[in-house]
């Protein structure tokens, strides 16, 4: 293992970036408090967002548009029959991530970590609470990519 030789000339934006990302991860666990497979799939945006900065993962429109495709697929998914049990849940779980991952690459949304919300969402089903609280992360970090972009190094 080695130090990423961009840290020694930039290691100002490695601190700050990671501040920010914590500031951000903490505000965002307080929204999502009772749904840790949301709060893992939302703070990996962050992760994206402050250390991806440049990617095109980063952008407001991919992030908005993936997480709410993996919003809906997820919540559809949860009111299939027979959920009670492990085989019948794994092939639910893994068509609404699969789904996900293909309307993120057909509508040229991709997103990685907006497949962690459709499984979320298929574990713990619809309701206009979740929908405020991942609209609301969502939005928060897409408004930062879009504002602290110019601001922001890729460390990667």
């Amino acid at each position: 293992m080695r130090i990423d030789p961009k840290y020694l000339k930039y290691h100002k934006h490695y601190v700050l970036q990671s501040i920010y990302a914590s500031i951000s991860i903490f505000i965002l666990t307080l929204i999502l408090n009772d749904n840790p497979v949301l709060i893992a799939s939302i703070v990996s945006t962050a992760f994206v967002v402050f250390a991806m900065s440049k990617s095109i993962t980063s952008q407001p429109k991919r992030i908005i548009g993936a997480h709410l495709s993996g919003f809906i697929i997820g919540s559809c998914f949860y009111v299939f029959p027979l959920s009670d049990y492990i085989f019948f849940a794994a092939i639910w779980h893994s068509l609404s991530v699969g789904i996900t991952v293909f309307i993120m690459v057909v509508f040229d949304l991709e997103h990685p970590p907006a497949a962690g919300t459709a499984l979320g969402m298929t574990l713990i089903g619809y309701n206009s609470y979740s929908l405020y609280k991942v609209s609301i992360s969502v939005f928060l970090l897409a408004f930062i990519s879009y504002v602290a972009k110019p601001f922001l190094r890729d460390l990667v």
